[in-house]
């Protein structure tokens, strides 16, 4: 998993400003209630702030990261008692385990490489049986890495006064997009810059991949309301939801 850069305690400070609450945490609640998923793994918990919302009477809930500063952040928060947190990557998943497993944000775009299908493995072996992965993913015909980069912004967060700006290059032949953000927080004078790498899969990518684990793609839905997929370039989202076991 790339989390270069996230391992800082300014950039964990500020993280639930720009990835907060919304549309699809509640996706994802409603599918551990759909599923009465009493072991819930979150892989790439970053700060908790959707972990905690999951940690429900009569459920075992793991949060796992590799961040020191996200996972610190996670542990302090209300709620942050009732979790399991772990510092690490898809090899401190528990063994078939886990009723539901899943990947927020662009969790599942920053495991690229090998690390991909090591990731994929670790979770198929983690599910029970019949049980769920939900990730979701950019869809690549949509090109929204068209949309970022550009110049510096200003704006007030609660670390102060932040000055970001952001450079993109790709995608390569891979399909892997890389980002560099220079973060300068003016009142701690200081500059943090981070680059990470996001790949964009196809659908058609990804059903292969996780077939080739023994995971069943149930639906791929386009947003969070749970709209099929149908492929258009219009479509920013893939929301996969993949089962262990075939029929």
């Amino acid at each position: 998993m790339d989390d270069v850069g996230y391992d800082d305690d300014l950039l964990a400070q500020i993280y639930d400003e720009d990835n907060g609450d919304g549309p699809d945490h509640d996706y994802f609640r409603a599918m551990a209630d759909d599923l009465s998923a009493s072991s819930i793994t979150d892989l790439g918990c970053g700060t908790g702030i959707l972990t905690v919302t999951l940690a429900e009477e009569g459920r075992r809930i793991v949060g796992i990261d590799p961040a020191v500063a996200m996972l610190s952040h996670a542990a302090n928060r209300p709620g942050g008692d009732r979790v399991e947190w772990r510092r690490g990557t898809s090899e401190l998943i528990d063994r078939d385990a886990n009723d539901l497993i899943l990947m927020s944000g662009n969790v599942a775009m920053h495991i690229i490489d090998e690390a991909w299908e090591t990731t994929l493995l670790d979770i198929a072996q983690g599910l029970k049986s019949g049980g769920r992965l939900v990730f979701e993913t950019r869809n690549p015909r949509n090109e929204s890495w068209q949309a970022w980069g550009g110049p510096a912004e200003v704006r007030e967060t609660s670390a102060g006064t932040l000055r970001e700006s952001e450079s993109v290059s790709g995608p390569d032949t891979d399909g892997t997009v890389t980002m560099t953000t220079i973060h300068e927080f003016i009142d701690a004078e200081r500059t943090i810059e981070t680059t990470l790498r996001l790949s964009f899969r196809s659908a058609e990518t990804l059903q292969g991949d996780l077939h080739s684990v023994g995971l069943r793609v149930d639906n791929l839905w386009s947003d969070w309301h749970r709209s099929p997929f149908t492929g258009s370039a219009e479509e920013r989202l893939i929301i996969v939801e993949a089962s262990k076991g075939f029929d």
